[in-house]
């Protein structure tokens, strides 16, 4: 970095390769994709003080693989954990499935280590959870995708491993009910409810029609469904699910389930999830985004974004699920039987703006863990209050004045 800075060639941080904004893509031709693939293991290990110190190219399954030796649980999950690299996992400021319980990838780091623009090396692998010494320099290059510094190696929180999940897929008749199931699961299982999934039945039509799922995992049709899980303590005994949903049953709430009997059957239920976005590129051309809103306008945005794709595009064949219980939901779009895929993407951006006037009117966000890469930036600099973008570009000015570091990426 110091000799790019010196002669001023651009450099691509790349880590698993596995964004879906194209952050990691080189745009111009002339860049210099640097890979921290071999930047592989860990440091360290506390469990009494429950952090690890890893290297940025340790993908996040042999972080859980680490964790898991040491009889810890490093929490974060995302459907690509086998090629995702910490490094570009907290560039990204990923997700996944259990933010509801533990937090995104910001949350889940108490420190980075990152080689600066100009190749001065920036120290910051403390493990404190408290350190009031002025600006949490590591915040800045958590979800800067790489435009601001390269992650090299990081301190990740660990948290006790629990005893046992109690899994479920809920039949419910709308996402509307699956709000309400939400607060009433919350309210009884409070921090040990770490999953909470909306799915649509088509998805899972899809996945049977094409030999994805050897079986149908649900009790029966229904319009909608939820993924619930709960993460048993050590010294907690178990059942615990069924109990907090015997009233939902009683009311009506979960009109019929299955609670998963082993840890077999628990895979496959988180398959159907997992497998819901995957699954499209069978069925054709999709149009899909990654939005945010407050989790009681989830069922809003859900109807309203339904209702403003058909009118835009009809036979459009929506397919939204993801994170009811944070907000975060994958709104995605499959074209109508048939139509022809270029046809069917040259009206996308109609959808496109359908879709993100709904989400800001709903206080949302239009980037809810993929982040912006290339694909989002001229959507950035449209939603974007102007003093918070003036700010980031001062900041990006200061750390990065010749503009090395993955340039054109966020703010464009």
């Amino acid at each position: 970095m110091a000799w790019a800075h010196e002669v001023g060639v651009r450099i691509i941080p790349q880590a698993g390769n596995t964004g879906l904004v194209g952050g990691q893509v080189p745009l111009h031709g002339d860049e210099v994709i640097l890979s921290i693939s071999r930047l592989t293991g860990k440091r360290a290990v506390d469990v009494r003080a429950g952090n690890m110190v890893l290297n940025a190219g340790t993908t996040l399954e042999e972080a859980h693989t680490i964790a898991d030796e040491a009889g810890m649980l490093f929490p974060l999950y995302i459907a690509s954990q086998g090629s995702a690299r910490i490094g570009g996992v907290l560039g990204s400021n990923a997700g996944g499935v259990q933010v509801l319980a533990y937090g995104n990838a910001r949350e889940l780091c108490l420190g980075v280590e990152a080689v600066m623009a100009d190749g001065t090396l920036y120290q910051g692998l403390n493990a404190l959870k408290k350190d009031n010494t002025g600006y949490d320099l590591k915040d800045l290059f958590v979800g800067s995708e790489g435009t601001l510094g390269i992650i090299t190696a990081a301190t990740l929180k660990l948290f006790p491993k629990p005893a046992a999940h109690e899994t479920a897929l809920l039949n419910v008749a709308s996402p509307d009910d699956a709000l309400t199931l939400f607060s009433t699961l919350r309210a009884r299982a409070g921090t040990t409810l770490t999953a909470f999934e909306i799915m649509p039945r088509i998805g899972f039509d899809f996945q049977l029609k094409h030999g994805m799922l050897s079986q149908d995992p649900s009790a029966d049709i229904s319009p909608w469904y939820v993924l619930a899980e709960l993460s048993v303590p050590q010294g907690v005994a178990e059942g615990g699910l069924a109990a907090a949903l015997e009233a939902a049953f009683e009311t009506g709430l979960v009109t019929n389930g299955v609670i998963a009997e082993s840890l077999a059957q628990r895979e496959m239920l988180w398959l159907a999830r997992e497998q819901m976005s995957e699954v499209q590129s069978r069925e054709g051309a999709s149009i899909k985004h990654d939005v945010s809103v407050p989790v009681a306008a989830v069922p809003e945005l859900i109807a309203r974004g339904m209702e403003a794709a058909l009118k835009v595009a009809p036979g459009i064949r929506p397919v939204p699920f993801g994170h009811l219980g944070d907000g975060n939901i994958h709104f995605n779009f499959s074209q109508p039987e048939g139509a022809d895929p270029k046809v069917f993407m040259a009206g996308a951006y109609a959808v496109h703006d359908a879709i993100y006037e709904i989400v800001l009117a709903l206080g949302g966000s239009v980037s809810a863990e993929h982040g912006i890469g290339q694909l989002k930036t001229a959507l950035l600099a449209k939603v974007k209050d102007p003093v918070a973008l003036a700010m980031m570009r001062s900041i990006k000015s200061a750390l990065d004045p010749k503009g090395i570091l993955n340039p054109g990426k966020v703010l464009g």
